[in-house]
Protein backbone atom coordinates (compact mmCIF):
# COMPACT_ATOMS: atom_id res chain seq x y z
CA UNK A 1 0.00 0.00 0.00
CA UNK A 2 2.75 2.57 0.91
CA UNK A 3 3.92 1.54 -2.92
CA UNK A 4 1.40 2.76 -4.06
CA UNK A 5 0.74 5.94 -2.23
CA UNK A 6 4.84 6.88 -2.86
CA UNK A 7 4.19 6.26 -6.79
CA UNK A 8 1.06 8.23 -7.09
CA UNK A 9 2.72 11.16 -4.91
CA UNK A 10 5.85 10.94 -7.30
CA UNK A 11 3.22 10.99 -10.39
CA UNK A 12 1.03 13.87 -9.03
CA UNK A 13 4.63 16.04 -7.85
CA UNK A 14 6.20 15.42 -11.75
CA UNK A 15 2.58 16.70 -13.32
CA UNK A 16 2.46 19.90 -10.87
CA UNK A 17 6.17 20.61 -12.02
CA UNK A 18 4.80 20.36 -15.71
CA UNK A 19 2.40 22.98 -15.69
CA UNK A 20 3.25 25.32 -12.75
CA UNK A 21 4.94 28.18 -14.58
CA UNK A 22 6.86 31.63 -13.48
CA UNK A 23 5.32 34.64 -14.98
CA UNK A 24 8.90 36.06 -15.59
CA UNK A 25 9.36 32.39 -17.66
CA UNK A 26 6.34 33.41 -19.85
CA UNK A 27 8.09 36.40 -21.04
CA UNK A 28 10.96 34.73 -22.14
CA UNK A 29 11.38 34.51 -25.56
CA UNK A 30 11.09 36.93 -28.19
CA UNK A 31 8.36 39.53 -28.96
CA UNK A 32 7.72 41.60 -32.24
CA UNK A 33 6.28 45.41 -31.41
CA UNK A 34 2.96 46.04 -33.37
CA UNK A 35 1.73 48.83 -31.76
CA UNK A 36 2.51 51.59 -29.24
CA UNK A 37 1.47 55.28 -27.65
CA UNK A 38 -0.98 55.98 -25.36
CA UNK A 39 -4.02 53.65 -24.03
CA UNK A 40 -6.42 55.17 -25.55
CA UNK A 41 -4.73 55.93 -29.30
CA UNK A 42 -2.36 53.45 -30.71
CA UNK A 43 -0.31 53.97 -33.00
CA UNK A 44 0.29 50.95 -35.33
CA UNK A 45 4.14 50.10 -35.11
CA UNK A 46 6.41 50.90 -38.42
CA UNK A 47 6.01 48.16 -40.79
CA UNK A 48 9.13 48.07 -42.63
CA UNK A 49 12.00 48.05 -39.23
CA UNK A 50 12.25 45.20 -36.84
CA UNK A 51 11.34 46.47 -33.44
CA UNK A 52 10.90 44.14 -30.41
CA UNK A 53 12.26 42.88 -27.62
CA UNK A 54 13.67 39.31 -26.37
CA UNK A 55 13.66 38.41 -22.75
CA UNK A 56 16.16 36.18 -21.09
CA UNK A 57 16.19 33.13 -18.66
CA UNK A 58 19.37 34.95 -17.13
CA UNK A 59 16.94 38.29 -16.76
CA UNK A 60 18.52 40.04 -19.28
CA UNK A 61 16.18 42.25 -22.41
CA UNK A 62 17.61 43.07 -25.39
CA UNK A 63 16.10 44.40 -28.41
CA UNK A 64 15.25 47.14 -31.14
CA UNK A 65 12.88 50.00 -30.75
CA UNK A 66 12.92 50.73 -34.42
CA UNK A 67 16.21 53.40 -34.48
CA UNK A 68 18.47 52.02 -31.50
CA UNK A 69 19.40 48.86 -29.75
CA UNK A 70 18.77 48.52 -26.32
CA UNK A 71 19.84 46.19 -23.28
CA UNK A 72 18.79 45.74 -19.69
CA UNK A 73 18.26 44.02 -16.71
CA UNK A 74 14.53 42.90 -15.77
CA UNK A 75 12.79 41.29 -12.78
CA UNK A 76 9.32 40.34 -12.67
CA UNK A 77 6.63 40.18 -9.74
CA UNK A 78 3.28 39.03 -10.17
CA UNK A 79 2.25 41.09 -12.80
CA UNK A 80 4.68 43.96 -12.92
CA UNK A 81 7.98 43.85 -14.50
CA UNK A 82 11.09 46.34 -13.21
CA UNK A 83 13.49 47.42 -15.50
CA UNK A 84 16.85 48.77 -14.49
CA UNK A 85 20.30 49.30 -16.10
CA UNK A 86 19.14 50.19 -19.59
CA UNK A 87 21.03 51.46 -22.38
CA UNK A 88 20.80 52.10 -26.19
CA UNK A 89 22.76 53.10 -28.70
CA UNK A 90 21.93 57.09 -29.62
CA UNK A 91 21.66 57.26 -33.05
CA UNK A 92 19.19 59.37 -34.44
CA UNK A 93 16.25 58.70 -37.14
CA UNK A 94 13.31 60.08 -39.12
CA UNK A 95 10.30 61.87 -36.59
CA UNK A 96 7.98 58.09 -36.92
CA UNK A 97 10.77 55.92 -35.63
CA UNK A 98 11.78 58.77 -33.32
CA UNK A 99 8.06 58.76 -31.82
CA UNK A 100 8.04 54.87 -31.25
CA UNK A 101 11.66 54.77 -29.37
CA UNK A 102 10.04 57.52 -26.87
CA UNK A 103 7.15 54.96 -26.73
CA UNK A 104 9.73 52.03 -26.05
CA UNK A 105 11.84 54.21 -23.76
CA UNK A 106 9.09 55.54 -21.63
CA UNK A 107 7.25 52.21 -20.73
CA UNK A 108 10.73 50.45 -20.00
CA UNK A 109 11.79 52.87 -17.69
CA UNK A 110 11.03 51.71 -14.18
CA UNK A 111 8.28 49.29 -13.13
CA UNK A 112 5.50 48.20 -15.95
CA UNK A 113 2.66 45.90 -15.67
CA UNK A 114 2.41 43.03 -18.19
CA UNK A 115 -0.65 41.04 -19.49
CA UNK A 116 -0.53 37.93 -21.79
CA UNK A 117 -2.71 36.94 -23.55
CA UNK A 118 -2.31 34.24 -26.05
CA UNK A 119 0.49 35.10 -28.38
CA UNK A 120 0.26 39.12 -27.24
CA UNK A 121 2.31 40.87 -24.58
CA UNK A 122 0.85 44.30 -23.33
CA UNK A 123 3.26 46.14 -21.08
CA UNK A 124 1.92 49.18 -19.85
CA UNK A 125 3.74 52.06 -18.10
CA UNK A 126 1.38 55.04 -16.41
CA UNK A 127 -1.05 55.84 -20.14
CA UNK A 128 2.39 54.38 -22.47
CA UNK A 129 1.73 51.06 -24.08
CA UNK A 130 3.52 48.91 -26.29
CA UNK A 131 1.86 46.02 -27.34
CA UNK A 132 4.31 42.64 -28.62
CA UNK A 133 3.58 39.20 -30.71
CA UNK A 134 5.62 36.18 -30.37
Amino acid sequence: MKKYLLILFVIALAISACTAEEPSASLTGAWKLTGYGPADAQTPAIADVDAGLTFSEDGTVTGNSGCNGLGGVYTVQGDQVTFSEVTSTLMACDDPRMAQEDAVQQVLTDTATFKIEGNTLTLTNNDMVLVLTR
